[in-house]
């Protein structure tokens, strides 16, 4: 970002003028309607969000450069993850939250704590990526200590798999919780439609957060053209769902949204559906060449001018923190490059989990025990 005077507007990347706020002293507050969230906090999640934003430009990188293959993620999607990510109670076991992500979910990632390089190594397809050992598509992750199960690249089939989890938490007490995230586009799957199903059956409700983040487009296809212009959670009408509608690029709008549907699901043991409005500020992934589109609102952008008004943070600190993220994205690139890439040898390590049926089929299968079909 360039030098700016504080004297004088100047134009940033969104097209928004830099304007002089008051002071940090004088804000006790960021507003956003009659929603606040303290100055520290703002800022916390204003800096994930940069750090997420970083991380992406330099993924869509890495995919035209030739470092990585394929590129998928969630640019236009930093206020809503942010906000998921630092508010998820992470442990492993029951007693914690549950996490059934799909692949732009990396600001959620990052904010729970995952390193840059653990995201960059599966983009590059390392097999020091601890998430599926190079053999997957960036942003699928996989954490058994945070209870984050394996992304698939299926859609939407995260959501039928929620209620297992939420079943299993709501059996053993307390207050973890299933959180699943999907698109928009995903609702049409039936798999939506049985989440919305078996959370609610009666006397079987449990509390799992359904999470869809609508950018109105499922991969080319503008949502308009395809179904009804109502908000996808409508949608928990029918079951008795609660729900709420957010506009999940404010980030304090959002940040509470998540907070109410959170306490929700863990005071009563109950589902909650959260539909957040999002921007795709990169189309679909690098199969859709992932240009930047300018006629969407940016989170970060708008975000960052709100803080400047109000005085929580100057240019110079702006400028500070997108170096800081940038050179983290870098030197998480330069040290993934460096590591190896998997092997034939590795395509079946921890594909099949020990079994007793080891001992009779030690090899391939080839036919019943004690049976040789190849036997003349």
């Amino acid at each position: 970002m360039p030098e700016v005077n504080d004297d004088e507007p100047a134009e940033t990347s969104a097209g928004l003028s830099w304007r002089r706020g008051r002071t940090v002293a004088e804000v006790a507050a960021i507003r956003s309607g009659r929603e606040a969230l303290s100055v520290e906090l703002a800022l916390t999640i204003y800096r994930q969000m940069v750090r997420t934003r970083a991380l992406e430009e330099r993924s869509i990188k890495m995919s035209k450069s030739g470092e990585a293959y394929f590129w998928i993620g969630g640019p236009g999607e930093e206020a809503t993850n942010v906000c998921l990510g630092l508010q998820v109670h992470k442990g492993r076991g029951p007693a914690f939250d549950y996490l059934h992500l799909h692949y732009r979910n990396a600001g959620a990632m990052l904010a729970m704590g995952m390193p840059m390089i653990d995201h960059v190594r599966q983009l590059a397809m390392r097999v020091t990526d601890p998430h599926s050992r190079g053999r997957n598509f960036v942003g699928h992750y996989c954490v058994p200590e945070w209870n984050v199960l394996p992304v698939s690249s299926v859609i939407e089939v995260q959501f039928a798999q929620a209620p297992g989890t939420a079943l299993m938490q709501k059996r053993h007490g307390g207050e973890g919780l299933t959180l699943v995230v999907g698109g928009e586009a995903g609702t049409s799957e039936g798999d939506f439609e049985t989440c919305l199903n078996w959370s609610t059956r009666p006397g079987y409700q449990v509390p799992v957060l359904m999470v869809v983040t609508n950018n109105h487009y499922g991969i080319s296809t503008d949502l308009n053209t395809i179904r009804v212009n109502r908000p996808i959670a409508d949608r928990a009408i029918p079951y008795g769902i609660e729900a709420e509608t957010v506009d999940g690029n404010d980030p304090i709008a959002t940040w509470h949204a998540i907070d109410r549907a959170m306490r929700y699901c863990r005071r009563e043991r109950k589902p909650f559906l959260l539909e957040s409005y999002v921007s795709r500020l990169h189309g679909h992934s690098s199969s859709s060449g992932a240009q930047r589109v300018w006629d969407q609102s940016d989170p970060l952008a708008l975000f960052e001018q709100k803080l400047i008004d109000d005085g929580a943070i100057d240019t110079q600190t702006v400028a500070g923190m997108k170096a800081e993220a940038k050179a983290e994205a870098d030197a998480a690139v330069v040290q993934a490059m460096t590591e190896p890439s998997p092997t034939a040898e590795d395509v079946s390590t921890f594909t099949y989990a020990p079994s007793s049926v080891d001992a009779v089929y030690p090899g391939d299968y080839t036919d019943l025990p004690g049976r040789n079909r190849f036997k003349v």
